[in-house]
């Protein structure tokens, strides 16, 4: 799927992992700025054909390098939507459910504050992103509360998932994600 629909002002696009989607509002803008629905409930749960309960928003700021992530929590799994309102990020999905077709393989988008784009990813996946401008302001929309009891870090450069950052060197890296599991040593979800 990659054309607006009828009734929304958003168009979706399908991702190598098809629960994992883009979410593309459309932006009207003039030489006085722009203006689009950053969020509309009914809109959003009509694209992706869900039924959504978003229950906290979370809004981070980081410098350039910083990798935060890959998260995952167990009991009390998360769907988020997120987007950039500064700067850009490359925003990834790691699938931890061990049923899947896709169990252990990730998508990755870049989510920036021009294109206005948003990522979709539903409950079941390890979610990280890594700064790729001088600085990122990342907010997202969470389908369950945070548990730190119940929070797993799946390790960033797990040679199994092999994930492309576009970055040289070593990202930062908080304490807690200098810690993540490979996906051997990981929980998995059913």
């Amino acid at each position: 799927m990659n054309q607006f629909h009828k009734e929304t002002h958003m168009r979706i696009i399908d991702t190598a992992i098809p629960d994992v989607k883009i979410v593309e509002p459309r932006v009207f803008g003039d030489d006085r700025g722009f203006f689009f629905e950053s969020y509309n409930h009914q809109q959003v749960e009509g694209v992706l054909g869900l039924s959504l309960n978003f229950v906290q928003d979370n809004h981070s700021h980081s410098a350039k390098g910083i990798l935060r992530g890959l998260h995952f929590q167990l009991n009390r799994p998360q769907g988020k939507l997120v987007r950039v309102v500064v700067g850009e990020v490359f925003d990834v999905a790691v699938d931890m459910r061990k049923q899947s077709k896709t169990f252990g393989k990730w998508v990755g988008v870049h989510l920036s504050a021009e294109k206005k784009n948003m990522l979709w990813i539903p409950p079941g996946f390890a979610h990280g992103f890594l700064v790729l401008s001088d600085k990122a302001d990342f907010l997202y929309k969470t389908t369950n509360y945070y548990d730190p009891t119940s929070e797993y870090t799946l390790r960033w450069d797990d040679p199994t998932v092999a994930i492309q950052w576009p970055y040289h060197g070593k990202p930062i890296l908080s304490e807690k994600d200098e810690r993540g599991l490979s996906l051997a040593e990981s929980p998995t979800f059913l």
